[in-house]
C-alpha cells in the first residue's frame, strides 16, 4: 500500500499504522461481519451454538421463536461461516464453526457481556487456566470413567477446540495424553503399596481390558505391569 503523506506530522506514528494498514477488503468483510450480527437473538443463537449441538425445534424451544425465524438466523451465520450444520435423516444439527474467527467472537461476546453486566455474579464459563484446573479436577475425580471431549464441552460450556486448546496450554499435552498418564501412574501407586491385583488395578483406573492397561503401562513405564509388580519396592525402575 503506497504510504500517504500526512498534511501535519504530529510523530504519533499515523505514519507507520498507514503504511501496515490492512487493505479496503478486509476491512468490508469485517464490517459485513458484524452487520450480520447486528440483530441481539441472531448473537444469542450463534452462543448457544458454540455450547452445542442442536436441531432448529430446540433452538426456537429455548428462544421462545418460531422455527422459521430461527431459520432465518441461522441462515446468516452460516452464511458468513460462523456455524456449521451436518445432516442426520431427515433432521439438521447446527453448531458453531471449528474457526479461529468463529472462537474469537464467541469469546468477545462473553467478554462484552461480562463487562456491561458486571452484576452476574458469576455466572459465566470458566476460561483460561481456571477452566484447565476445573477440566483435570473432574476428570481426576471421575478417573475410572471414560468422558468423551463432546461431554466436557458440554458439561464446561466450552466448544471442543478452545477446550483442547485451553487444556493443552495450561498442562502441555492433550486430555487423552494427560489422563492415560495420571491412570497409569495412578495404578502404578496402587500396585506399589497394596495387594491389589492387576486386574483391579486396571478396572480401578478405568482400564476395561488387561491387555489395553499392559499396553498403556508399558508406554509410561517402559515395563509390563506384572514385571513392576515383581519388582522389589519397584526401586529398580525408573518411575
Amino acid at each position: 500500500m503506497e504510504t500517504k503523506k500526512l498534511p501535519h506530522d504530529h510523530g504519533n506514528g499515523m505514519a507507520h499504522a498507514i503504511e501496515h494498514m490492512p487493505e479496503e477488503s478486509g476491512f468490508a468483510e469485517v464490517s459485513e461481519l458484524f452487520r450480520q450480527l447486528c440483530d441481539g437473538s441472531r448473537i444469542k443463537i450463534f452462543w448457544l451454538l458454540c455450547h452445542c449441538e442442536e436441531c432448529v425445534i430446540n433452538i426456537s424451544a429455548v428462544m421462545g421463536m418460531t422455527s422459521p425465524a430461527v431459520s432465518h438466523h441461522l441462515r446468516q451465520l452460516r452464511g458468513c461461516g460462523l456455524i456449521e450444520g451436518r445432516r442426520d435423516g431427515r433432521e439438521v444439527y447446527y453448531r458453531a464453526a471449528d474457526t479461529d474467527m468463529a472462537r474469537l467472537l464467541h469469546r468477545m461476546i462473553e467478554k462484552m457481556i461480562e463487562i456491561s453486566c458486571p452484576s452476574s455474579d458469576g455466572c459465566y464459563p470458566l476460561r483460561g487456566a481456571e477452566l484447565a484446573r476445573a477440566v483435570r479436577d473432574y476428570l481426576v475425580a471421575n478417573c475410572g470413567k471414560r468422558i468423551t471431549i463432546e461431554e466436557l464441552s458440554k458439561k464446561f460450556l466450552i466448544n471442543t477446540s478452545a477446550l483442547k486448546e485451553t487444556f493443552k496450554a495450561a498442562y502441555g499435552k492433550p486430555i487423552a495424553a494427560y489422563m492415560k498418564e495420571y491412570r497409569i501412574r495412578r495404578a502404578a501407586e496402587l500396585l506399589r503399596t497394596t495387594d491389589m491385583s492387576i486386574a483391579a488395578a486396571a478396572k480401578q483406573s478405568g482400564y476395561e481390558t488387561q491387555g489395553k492397561f499392559a499396553k498403556a503401562f508399558k508406554d509410561i513405564f517402559g515395563v509390563l505391569p506384572s514385571e513392576y509388580k515383581k519388582a522389589t519396592g519397584c526401586k529398580k525402575l525408573d518411575i
